[in-house]
């Protein structure tokens, strides 16, 4: 069987704020958060180091609960949230000792399907995230974006309407990650997912969304709420033009002037 699109779902963060405790001391990562990421949409969220946006994910998809604050999906107020949405990190996390295909399948073999029926549906997708031929492989002889790809098909694979993807191309050369961008761009085209993604590249952002998020240091607060009104599909020479360059004005403005705390309460 092989996978068709299907609708995204609408993300809502509703004045969310999140401390911890640090070395005796409280430090406050989020600061009343309100964002909102419409059904089948790509919204990008950027910030300096710090300021939470990976916290805020952790928030959206589960793993951690605000201190106020709600995260709503599909409009309504949803607990537990773990396994509503698809989540990429950082890092690949690609298991050594399983092949490429193992790997990808991970989310439908804990979800109850049969590794021969995931390895069916898995299989029809390499040639589609750039993978053909490298099915049987282990993870050591891909590289950097073939790791990266073989992370979102396993994304992908879970069959969320909502996918948030944390700094995938952030370790990548610079012109691995413009084909990336293109390539992610096609394959969120033929999905449908609504996609969360984090990112400190100002480019990548207004090239990748449909509105950006620029958050203050910590405690992470939003500074702006820009929508980018660019045609799609998205091509290299928008780059250049006056819309693009404007949009990078607003938001290198945005993170100079967002105020700076130390974060604690």
């Amino acid at each position: 069987m092989v996978m068709s699109a299907q609708p995204g779902i609408s993300i809502e963060v509703a004045g969310v704020s999140k401390s911890f405790r640090v070395d005796g001391r409280v430090e406050q990562a989020l600061h009343e958060v309100s964002l909102s990421a419409a059904a089948g949409r790509f919204v990008t969220l950027i910030g300096p180091s710090g300021c939470g946006k990976s916290t805020l994910f952790n928030i959206i998809c589960g793993l951690m609960e605000p201190d106020m604050g709600e995260v709503r999906l599909g409009g309504r107020a949803v607990r537990p949230r773990t396994g509503q949405v698809a989540y990429m990190p950082q890092k690949d996390l690609l298991l050594p000792w399983r092949t490429v295909l193992d790997n990808v399948i991970l989310g439908p073999e804990i979800a109850g399907c049969s590794r021969a029926e995931a390895r069916k549906q898995a299989l029809p997708l390499f040639p589609l995230f750039g993978l053909a031929g490298y099915e049987r492989s282990y993870p050591a002889v891909l590289s950097g974006g073939m790791r990266q790809r073989a992370a979102f098909l396993r994304a992908v694979l879970q069959e969320r309407p909502a996918i948030l993807l944390d700094e995938p191309f952030g370790a990548l050369d610079a012109l691995t990650r413009a084909s990336l961008q293109e390539w992610l761009l096609d394959v969120w085209a033929r999905f449908g997912q609504t996609i969360l993604f984090v990112t400190h590249d100002v480019e990548e952002a207004i090239f990748l969304s449909d509105r950006i998020y620029v958050l203050t240091p910590r405690p992470g607060h939003v500074a702006l709420t820009l929508d980018v009104d660019l045609p799609r599909p998205r091509t290299r020479a928008m780059v250049t033009g006056a819309a693009f360059v404007s949009y990078k004005e607003q938001v290198l403005a945005a993170l100079a002037n967002a105020p700076a705390t130390d974060g604690r309460g």
